[in-house]
């Protein structure tokens, strides 16, 4: 079987690729962009082309799959249409595998990659050796963001973006948190909850639902996990790497998918013993005179417990924070989140400095009256403390000066800035 991926450098849809890869079918795929999750996929021997969505790169496939951000008139899905070749979207062709599997689905507004991880390793430690796709690429899978297993379970993460989980058939379905995200999809909070109730009704009648203690959802068999489970949050604490309520939180609902699947709590803390973290989650790296961390955070609540969790093991650490906002929609309809978790953060003394860089525009989902209204000079005068300014990206390594801890945050171009900085401070990246 022949199949192409378009967007095949998404962090879900590469994922995917290595799926079918792995059961031998044939696999190529095509991405505007160059990087890292592309070059291994060249390295597994998938032939990738880089730079141009064109007619020409649709052949005699049987199937084609395309990341969500791709849209109706892209040249290469107009190509297959024309040609009469299945397609379907990556959420779409996700949701037939869960159909087929014993599913683990993770959603929630924070916290999704780092709970699907420690599921997943809690199962692998078991021995229920599970197929894993992930938005994260996780150490213990060779730096993939993919594993696969041979028994009839599937550990997916499940995003809300655009009512992508909607596609998805799970028996355990675990919902960490609600809250206001994707608002130029959604409109409203109330949208939102809608469409979580919506996944919670995918739930197979004999299955399980995990949740927040403020998640509202509910069905016949749920499962609340809690920082009140003072016990259980102890055992974790004991045994845990990573700093963080969040982490904490993020384990006891693995702890709570073990319990229901009666894994032993012994195999699941030596699991979570082991757990260094995942890709851009707390990404920690030594230097000779400072500690350099990337992390994913772009949403005022992942801001905030964040770097909770970076002055909770850097306590008299002098700290910097480089943010890049996650596009301009999002940073716009959050603004006064923002403001007030980075007021927050800076009155707590969470952290010492603040540098936001130009905001991160996301390709064929910005609007371009907004992008006149907001903008990271804006956030930083509205936030108005001394230690907070705008820093353009040309300019930024020259104002890193004299910090112990430097943490570059961002979901998008702002990991590219981290490697560089990294290579200006010795480190090989190979």
């Amino acid at each position: 079987m022949k199949i192409h991926f378009i967007g095949i450098g998404g962090i879900g849809v590469s994922a995917l690729a290595k799926y079918y890869l792995e059961k031998g079918e044939q696999v190529s795929g095509s991405d505007l962009c160059a990087s890292q999750i592309t070059d291994d996929l060249i390295e597994k021997g998938v032939k990738v082309i880089i730079g141009i969505n064109d007619a020409k790169n649709i052949s005699d496939y049987d199937l084609v799959i395309y990341s969500p951000a791709v849209k109706e008139d892209n040249p290469e899905r107009v190509e297959v249409k024309k040609r009469g070749i299945q397609e379907m979207s990556y959420p779409q062709a996700l949701g037939e595998m869960t159909k087929n599997h014993y599913t683990i689905a993770v959603s929630g507004t924070h916290g999704k990659s780092t709970t699907t991880s420690m599921i997943s390793l809690v199962l692998i430690e078991a021995g229920l050796d599970p197929t894993v796709v992930v938005g994260t690429k996780l150490k213990e899978f060779g730096n993939s963001n993919f594993r696969m297993g041979k028994s009839q379970y599937l550990i997916i993460e499940a995003c809300e973006h655009e009512e992508s989980f909607l596609n998805y058939w799970p028996t355990i379905g675990v919902i960490t948190n609600v809250e206001e995200d994707h608002l130029d999809y959604y409109g409203s909070l109330e949208n939102i909850v809608k469409a979580f109730n919506r996944f919670v009704s995918h739930l197979s009648e004999d299955g399980f639902l995990v949740k927040g203690e403020k998640v509202s959802m509910e069905h016949k068999n749920t499962e609340i996990f809690s920082l009140k489970d003072r016990e259980d949050v102890e055992k974790i604490k004991s045994v845990i790497k990573i700093p963080g309520e969040h982490n904490i939180l993020d384990a006891l609902a693995a702890l709570k998918v073990s319990r229901i699947l009666e894994i032993d709590d012994e195999i699941f803390l030596k699991a979570i013993s082991k757990f260094s973290g995942t890709w851009r989650r707390f990404d920690e790296m030594q230097f000779s005179n400072f500690v350099l961390i990337d992390d994913y955070a772009h949403h005022p609540t992942e801001i905030l417990a964040t770097l909770k969790g970076v002055r909770e093991k850097y306590s008299s650490k002098k700290v910097l924070c480089i943010f890049q906002p996650h596009q301009y929609q999002r940073t716009y309809l959050l603004f006064d989140d923002f403001v007030k978790t980075f007021k927050s953060v800076l009155d707590e003394k969470l952290i010492d400095r603040l540098f936001l860089v130009d905001i991160y525009d996301v390709a064929g989902r910005e609007d371009a009256e907004i992008r006149q209204k907001v903008s990271s000079e804006k956030l930083a005068k509205k936030i108005d403390r001394d230690n907070a300014k705008f820093v353009s990206n040309e300019k930024l390594f020259e104002n890193i000066k004299d910090f112990d801890v430097v943490i570059f945050m961002g979901a998008g171009s702002i990991y590219n800035l981290s490697e560089e900085f990294k290579k200006l401070n010795g480190y090989c990246l190979g």
